[in-house]
């Protein structure tokens, strides 16, 4: 017995040195050459900060939509809400949100609404939108800011985040920032 216990206290207190010690220390170093020294895209608007890198909720007719969120946005409890395809009381909520949008969004068909404006994502902070669901909601804010819908759509174009090297992930919206430059651009 001794001799399994000696080498398994000595695995245990390498294992606290490196994993409890030299790895965060080592990560920490290497955020402090990244931007923000690794705190985050920040955003500073209207005298406020936020987490571009965070979902935040946009509601109001004249700004782009975010993904709906499983835990409100609070980043202190990120998480699905794990209910499935299958789960009624899920059905219930992504019908709510189909009704709102094409209620808010007349001309709209049901199917040509994308997923990603109806259902929460994983983490319930997902900071983004595909360029499908920016593009759709374009002639609501228009109308309610006074401005062309071209001008809306040049500025979805400006704020679109191409794949990781062109390869990994879709095109992406971040809709902070592009509510941020919506501010911007003016006419409310």
């Amino acid at each position: 017995m001794k001799t399994h216990i000696l080498p398994a206290i000595k695995l245990t207190v390498l294992c606290i040195i490196l994993l409890a010690i030299v790895y965060p220390i080592s990560i920490l170093g290497i955020a402090q050459f990244s931007t923000n020294q690794g705190k985050g895209d920040l955003i500073k608007h209207n005298n406020k900060t936020f987490y571009a890198n965070i979902g935040q909720s946009f509601t109001s007719d004249g700004y782009f939509w975010s993904r709906p969120s499983a835990v409100d946005y609070n980043a202190a409890g990120s998480g699905g809400s794990n209910k499935g395809p299958s789960n009624e009381e899920y059905l219930k909520q992504v019908e709510a949100r189909i009704d709102t949008f094409m209620m808010k969004n007349p001309g709209i068909a049901k199917s040509e609404i994308p997923a990603d404006l109806v259902t929460a994502s994983g983490s319930g902070l997902d900071p983004n939108i595909s360029v499908q669901a920016a593009k759709i909601q374009a002639k609501r804010i228009a109308k309610n800011r006074n401005l062309y819908e071209r001008e809306i759509n040049n500025l979805i174009d400006q704020n679109t985040e191409k794949p990781l090297i062109g390869l990994f992930g879709p095109e992406k919206i971040n809709v902070l920032k592009l509510n941020v430059a919506l501010d911007q651009l003016g006419r409310k």
